[in-house]
């Protein structure tokens, strides 16, 4: 006897590279990343993390889940970072929000007018992003922030799905960090992106333009990532941020 639609939704996800590309719509898609359990020491982990808590937020209840991309499902910029914090999106359950890494990237967003607030604390706080949606290649908290190359690859059909959905309307791609754009080059050659040999460089500031088999162009942006360890240290300041999303406005052609 085949599945209902209720249990189907319900149902843990084991395999994403059978779930993702049968996904319709980007919603349909988020839905399903929270259910995945592709990864036992992801899962382990988010959710010890999330029992455990820490101690300044030992009275709120953690997400203790994978973390869905966030914003507009017609978005003309993605960003892509690495994936959730422990005690920041695996806390809150909306990426890079609940920590110092997020507090500095929609601040960013927030002075160039991508983001409606400077600020954002966890889902449902009315925040809106304004032609950006963020994302990652890896949805689960990892411990030390260090996925192995096995679940950053259970994790791309997510990724490669969400961007083949954004990609009617999607024009430009800010890659925060090494890691980040490592994992898209190849999502990008599996969606039909021309990918110039030798392979491009990360670096900030980086700027490349690749050519779709259906004639279109997606502008590829370097940028440090937002963490403590790039900002506190001066490596990455508000402006070089600002500067990078601004020229992905302007390449995009958001107004």
């Amino acid at each position: 006897m085949s599945e209902s639609r209720a249990e189907l939704v319900t149902r843990p996800v084991e395999d994403p590279a059978g779930v993702a590309p049968a996904s319709s719509s980007v919603a349909e898609l988020d839905e399903a990343v929270t259910r995945c359990v592709a990864c036992p020491r992801l899962v382990e982990w988010r959710e010890r993390v999330a029992e455990e808590k820490r101690a300044a937020f030992r009275d709120q209840r953690y997400w203790g889940r994978p973390v869905p991309g966030f914003g507009p499902t017609d978005a003309s910029v993605a960003i892509v970072g690495l994936a959730p914090a422990a005690h920041g999106a695996n806390r809150t359950g909306r990426m890079f929000t609940g920590d110092r890494s997020g507090e500095f990237l929609y601040r960013a967003l927030f002075d160039v007018g991508m983001a409606s607030a400077p600020s954002s604390e966890a889902v449902g706080d009315g925040l809106r992003l304004n032609g950006v949606r963020i994302t990652a290649p890896v949805r689960c908290a990892p411990p030390d922030n260090k996925p192995t190359p096995a679940e950053r690859d259970n994790c791309r059909p997510w990724l490669a799905r969400e961007l083949e959905l954004l990609r009617p309307t999607l024009r430009a791609v800010v890659v925060l960090g090494s890691y980040g754009w490592q994992s898209l080059l190849p999502v990008l050659a599996a969606d039909g992106w021309t990918i110039p040999r030798p392979r491009p460089k990360f670096g900030h500031g980086a700027e490349r333009t690749l050519s779709g088999r259906e004639g279109g162009e997606l502008h590829l942006l370097g940028c440090y990532h937002v963490s403590q360890q790039n900002t506190f240290t001066g490596r990455l300041t508000p402006e070089m941020l600002r500067g990078v999303l601004e020229r992905a406005k302007v390449l995009a052609g958001v107004g």
